[in-house]
């Protein structure tokens, strides 16, 4: 696992554009506002690009890269087409598979099961209806939370521009691979439970 995932804090922050297909974001140390990670969906196929204008956009697939500034892929984040609930696959850096998630179905503001790469639950992630407010659960221990910061009400309110801060529990162990799984986790929240 590359060390910039040992950290607690990341700053999110969207590409602003009106007309945009695909999702790109900055990550960010929020104390720096250096660049850290980039986030991009570059392999986007032209009807895929098509349909992400159309109310069949929660349905399309994606392919987000998370990389360094330097361009070193460390997560990569796949789904197909979905129909009735997405089913997200993530891979490493040696693009081998970690884990991924899972919808659940008929859930208030959004659930979805954070699995290893054996299908097993590592954490839930859980969002509010009445709010961008999400939280990694492993039962009653909190692993992450994920926060929507508001960059002003004439930018939201004309762009899709999202910005969030992610602070991962300073009990996580640097080294755990529930980190990876909740960085790509993320950068899906958008695609899979808020479109």
């Amino acid at each position: 696992m590359h060390p910039v995932l040992s950290r607690n804090l990341f700053f999110v922050k969207e590409h602003v554009g009106i007309f945009k297909a695909a999702n790109n974001y900055d990550i960010l140390d929020p104390e720096t506002n250096e660049i850290i990670l980039e986030c991009r969906e570059e392999k986007l196929g032209f009807f895929t690009k098509l349909l992400r204008f159309t109310d069949y956009k929660r349905m399309t697939p994606f392919h987000v890269e998370i990389k360094t500034p330097d361009g070193k892929t460390i997560i990569n984040v796949k789904r197909g087409v979905s129909f009735f609930r997405s089913h997200v696959k993530v891979f490493d850096e040696n693009d081998q598979l970690v884990g991924g998630f899972k919808q659940k179905f008929f859930s208030i503001g959004g659930k979805f099961n954070v699995l290893d790469d054996q299908d097993q639950p590592v954490c839930m992630l859980k969002g509010k209806w009445t709010g961008w407010d999400f939280r990694f659960l492993a039962g009653d221990v909190e692993y992450a939370h994920v926060s929507k910061k508001w960059s002003g009400i004439g930018k939201e309110l004309f762009t899709s521009a999202d910005n969030y801060i992610l602070e991962i529990s300073e009990d996580l162990p640097a080294d755990h691979p529930a980190r990876l799984l909740i960085m790509a986790a993320v950068m899906c929240i958008d695609m899979v439970l808020k479109e």
